[in-house]
């Protein structure tokens, strides 16, 4: 594998310096720390990634209305939930402008895919598109593993590597499964729609599956692989507050008597991501035939993508 460079966590400067740079992508919500804009990533062929029209983020049930005044002045057209069906029980349902809550609840509270239309032509669509394995949901075992507060079976879980093991895992199921990949794919064919952007993806931490599709977006657009993995380093500089937060509560509360165990689970690594380029690398020729051939995206879809979101 060709080494790269991940040491820097903050976003490669579109403007300015880094730190400009980084304050520039982030949206600005309250409730979704981790909401940011993928626009301004330069590609080989010297075009950028369109300001204001790919948005990645983490759940949107934690928004104020202020929040969703700042989404709205955007002219969001769509938002797509990759959460699976256990994550929105237990931290709920997004909120979304214009939408009805009742109809956001319906449809997010569903383990198979539903949209909900707004009434008017220029409101915002929702889209839940749960990616998760249902033999084995990471999040149930995390959650289950927690509630139990049994210091042995978390360490069995988590301890000696077991945390990174299972997001590698994971990274590399995001690839290997069929259903995974028809839901990534979904979100980029979303994204090619004639007036289907701005268009805001989110999971529960934005790090994991909303970082596997940004991925696949940004390199499909032509966007360097370090820029790529730069842009996924990012999580760890938006969500440091709340990981701090939370790992000192689960010590206090006596949640986890060891809450390290936590911090591969946490935290981007360039290992996770690397894991899911590889699976990649190993059952397609190249990462076009793996757009084409693994996630169905035609020459005239990716040539929409491009058009709807590169700028000159």
């Amino acid at each position: 594998m060709t080494e790269r460079r991940h040491g820097a966590e903050t976003g490669p400067p579109a403007e300015g310096t880094p730190e400009q740079a980084m304050v520039a992508r982030s949206l600005g919500l309250e409730g979704a720390l981790n909401a940011r804009d993928l626009g301004g990533y330069r590609t080989r062929d010297g075009r950028s990634v369109r300001h204001g029209a790919a948005l990645r983020s983490d759940a949107l049930h934690r928004l104020s209305a202020a929040d969703l005044d700042t989404l709205s002045a955007l002219g969001l057209r769509q938002v797509v939930d990759l959460r699976g069906l256990a994550e929105v029980r237990e931290n709920g349902a997004d909120r979304v402008p214009g939408l009805p809550v009742a109809e956001i609840d319906a449809a997010e509270h569903s383990a198979t895919p539903r949209t909900v239309v707004p009434d008017s032509p220029d409101g915002v669509t929702l889209h839940h598109l749960p990616v998760y394995a249902e033999h084995y949901d990471i999040y149930v075992a995390m959650r289950d593993a927690l509630a139990s507060r049994d210091a042995a079976a978390q360490r069995a879980l988590l301890g000696d590597g077991g945390a990174q093991a299972l997001m590698v895992g994971l990274y590399r199921w995001f690839v290997t499964d069929p259903g995974a990949r028809d839901r990534f794919a979904q979100v980029l064919k979303l994204l090619a729609q004639p007036g289907g952007t701005p268009l805001l993806f989110h999971c529960t931490a934005g790090k994991d599956r909303t970082g596997w599709a940004a991925a696949v977006l940004l390199t499909a657009l032509g966007v360097d692989r370090d820029t790529v993995f730069d842009d996924y380093l990012l999580t760890n500089e938006r969500h440091a507050v709340i990981v701090e937060r939370v790992m000192n509560a689960f010590g206090t509360r006596r949640i986890m008597d060891e809450p390290e165990l936590l911090m591969p689970v946490y935290r981007a690594d360039p290992v996770y991501l690397e894991a899911a380029f590889a699976e990649v690398d190993q059952g397609w020729p190249s990462f076009d035939a793996f757009l084409t051939d693994g996630l169905g995206l035609d020459d005239a879809l990716r040539e929409a993508l491009r058009a709807n979101l590169l700028a000159d």
